[in-house]
């Protein structure tokens, strides 16, 4: 009899986890950053049983989704359609508001066994499989909302992989940005999300699941030290993450992070950083 398998996380050894940040580190500061390869690391860290063997099957399911498209497509357009085609109502690929609640709508060797997940995670898969066929794809990072782009600022076709690929009219893209922000839809908001971009996006996303469930604050620590090995990340991380490890038990190196995020700042903040020393002392006397 088959067993269920149950969702993630089950945390890597310490040994694998040292690797996989060193190989994550040295990823996000190469030269042209791999978004699928930086995701499926994302991954192990979260879920100890995905091996090497599981991340290259997942790249492996990339290349084979890529070689079904057709080969030289036309415009943006004919790229948008043949991939809602081949990935929304062939494969399935969509997201449920449900998939909000779960971990693993967030890793992407999950949303391929799944093919659910959330806005961001499908537009990799979309942006991975258009990107090796060919395709003019880039990620958009709509307020609240991610989707992926086809063709030039010019003549840029939108399409939804959490509404299974559909093609969006400009008005779509305008209600989905009033939805989120009640503001205007801004041309700004309509450019090219960098790899990195997302990345960042993604672990966010992880650090929010983690903050509505406390128990999981060992979820919340690996996305933030993961976060903090990216060329460029806010300041305010090194605080969160002496946070999480005072709450942790963890109250010396906790104590050390805070001192270090309070000598950041106090040039800018002096008295945000004695209050921030001042949290310091409090975790080194909970030692004694």
């Amino acid at each position: 009899m088959r067993h269920p398998r149950l969702p993630p996380p089950y945390p890597p050894p310490p040994e694998r986890s040292a690797e996989l940040r060193r190989r994550f580190g040295a990823e996000a500061r190469s030269e042209r950053p791999d978004l699928s390869a930086l995701c499926l690391l994302i991954g192990a860290e979260a879920d100890g049983s995905l091996g090497e063997d599981g991340i290259d099957a997942a790249q492996q399911e990339l290349d084979a989704l890529a070689g079904r498209l057709p080969y030289r497509l036309g415009g943006p357009r004919a790229w948008a359609e043949a991939v809602c085609r081949l990935l929304g109502e062939g494969e399935a690929f969509h997201g449920v508001p449900a998939d909000y609640q779960r971990l693993e709508s967030s890793l992407l060797h999950e949303v391929l066994r799944r093919r659910r997940g959330l806005p961001i995670l499908l537009s990799v898969v979309w942006l991975e499989v258009a990107r090796r066929a060919g395709a003019p794809v880039y990620g958009v990072a709509l307020p609240g909302h991610f989707v992926v782009g086809f063709g030039t600022a010019r003549e840029q076709v939108l399409a939804d992989p959490f509404d299974g690929g559909r093609v969006l009219t400009g008005t779509d893209a305008e209600l989905l940005v009033a939805g989120a922000t009640g503001a205007p839809l801004q041309p700004s908001m309509l450019e090219p999300a960098p790899p990195l971009e997302v990345v960042q996006r993604i672990l966010n996303n992880v650090r929010a699941w983690a903050s509505a469930r406390p128990e999981r604050s060992d979820v919340a620590l690996w996305a933030v030290e993961l976060s903090l090995l990216l060329p460029a990340h806010p300041a305010r991380l090194r605080y969160e993450r002496g946070q999480l490890l005072v709450q942790r038990g963890e109250f010396e190196e906790g104590a050390t992070e805070l001192d270090a995020y309070a000598h950041l700042i106090e040039v800018v903040d002096e008295p945000a950083a004695d209050r921030v020393r001042r949290q310091a002392r409090t975790a080194r006397a909970m030692l004694n």
